[in-house]
């Protein structure tokens, strides 16, 4: 099946395709805009972009994400709002508010929302356990990626070679319900 992904993050597109590709979907981004509403879970916020582009795109294949970066120590900051705090703080701001402290234990995760040509929608979620690094390491992959390390390794996401990180990621979790779904070659 080819899959649409609405996306302006080409590393998005990469992770995606590395994961579909081998069950014989193809994935190709798609430069089509939605409002990105604010809310309390990342579900919401794709059950509204699912909304809005089956709204203007009926008849097409489409996947959105969300994610968001969960630490227990913030009460959840950043979380759904993860791509603002990115923007305006980046992962080494997110490093100074943690500061010293020894809690550092957080969550990424990912809801992945697929439009079907028929008009039909489906969410798929994956989480990864983990802590946050007391400094950046790491020059792979994007995003908070070089202050994650998964639980069960000593390695941040950035340090990780990109299969290896969809073994294990919130989106590759989520990406692997998605390839269930649609089984091989769609």
């Amino acid at each position: 099946m080819e899959l649409g992904l609405v996306t302006s993050n080409a590393d998005k597109v990469r992770e995606l395709a590395a994961a579909l590709e081998p069950a014989g979907h193809t994935v190709a981004q798609r430069a089509l805009e939605y409002p990105e509403v604010q809310a309390t879970t990342l579900a919401e916020v794709v059950e509204f972009g699912l909304e809005r582009l089956a709204q203007r795109h009926a008849g097409e294949a489409l996947l959105i994400d969300d994610a968001g970066l969960f630490i227990d120590a913030l009460g959840g900051f950043p979380g759904v709002y993860s791509r603002y705090a990115y923007d305006t703080i980046g992962p080494a701001g997110v490093l100074a508010l943690l500061g010293d402290g020894a809690e550092r234990s957080a969550e990424f995760r990912c809801v992945l929302g697929l439009l079907l040509p028929d008009g039909g929608r489906q969410q798929f979620r994956g989480s990864c356990r983990g802590r946050i690094t007391r400094a950046l390491r790491g020059d792979g992959g994007f995003g908070y990626d070089p202050v994650f390390v998964p639980a069960g390794d000593e390695r941040t996401f950035a340090e990780l070679p990109l299969a290896e990180k969809n073994a294990v990621s919130h989106r590759g979790r989520a990406l692997a319900a998605l390839v269930a779904y649609l089984g091989d070659s769609g």
